[in-house]
């Protein structure tokens, strides 16, 4: 079955650093589109960023919120998804979801707190 485990969420000051990751099985890993999400207290969940399949050229995309700020990457070999957060803010606050394209499964999630 489908599982997608997020990790590496945690607790740091504005202008920290985190990186996450996303642990995918169940499904040919290669072949969809990953993403990441957020969402934040008693907010919509948004679209952070996208990275294509290697088949597809494997391009990303961000929301223009974090972009300049956040890397979205993938490994293949891994069956994982890692998306870099740099200069974060307090903003930045969520739980932080990845997704696969096509697929209709959530994660349970990781939480990231920025704050003094």
């Amino acid at each position: 079955q489908v599982q997608l485990v997020e990790s590496g969420g945690g607790l740091v000051h504005p202008g920290g650093s985190l990186r996450l990751s996303c642990a995918a099985s169940g499904f040919t890993f290669s072949w969809h589109p990953m993403s990441w999400y957020r969402q934040a207290p008693g907010k919509a969940r948004e679209l952070v960023a996208t990275v294509n399949s290697a088949g597809a050229g494997g391009a990303t995309t961000y929301a223009d919120s974090v972009k300049g700020r956040f890397t979205i990457s993938r490994d293949n070999d891994k069956n994982t998804e890692y998306l870099q957060m740099n200069s974060l803010k307090p903003e930045d606050t969520a739980g932080y979801y990845c997704r696969a394209a096509g697929i209709d499964y959530w994660g349970k999630g990781t939480q990231v707190t920025v704050s003094a």
